[in-house]
């Protein structure tokens, strides 16, 4: 049986279309790749998407206890990014008018399982 876990970070004032290009780079990676390809991106955006997939690494190891679990053997198996809420204000425009500005933000959430097979107690 494969253990799965998940993290969000949510309410990321980043654009979903920008986390998205990063997310698609990492999908299906094995955890110690995918670590490497984040810290020598050149985007600022990698520190949010970093910092929840170490969470979602370190909720698997919690998740299975005791068992020796070696970040080779974790894949990102879901790499998500979903809109969030959006902030509008307003800035003065050509001619008097009024231009509207939309700050976005998206949450993120990466799943990871691991390779190897986990062995469940019994009652559990």
């Amino acid at each position: 049986m494969t253990t799965s876990a998940r993290a969000v970070k949510r309410y990321e004032r980043a654009s979903p279309l920008k986390v998205r290009r990063i997310l698609r780079i990492i999908k299906g990676k094995r955890v110690p790749a995918a670590r490497a390809i984040l810290q020598f991106h050149h985007s600022k955006l990698i520190h949010p998407v970093l910092k929840t997939l170490n969470s979602a690494v370190a909720n698997l190891k919690n998740a299975i206890g005791t068992i020796r679990l070696d970040d080779g053997d974790i894949r990102v198996k879901e790499a998500v990014v979903n809109d969030g809420p959006q902030m509008k204000r307003w800035r003065p425009g050509f001619r008097g008018s009024a231009d509207m500005i939309i700050r976005r933000t998206c949450h993120i959430t990466v799943t990871v399982d691991s390779l190897k097979p986990i062995p469940v107690k019994k009652g559990e």
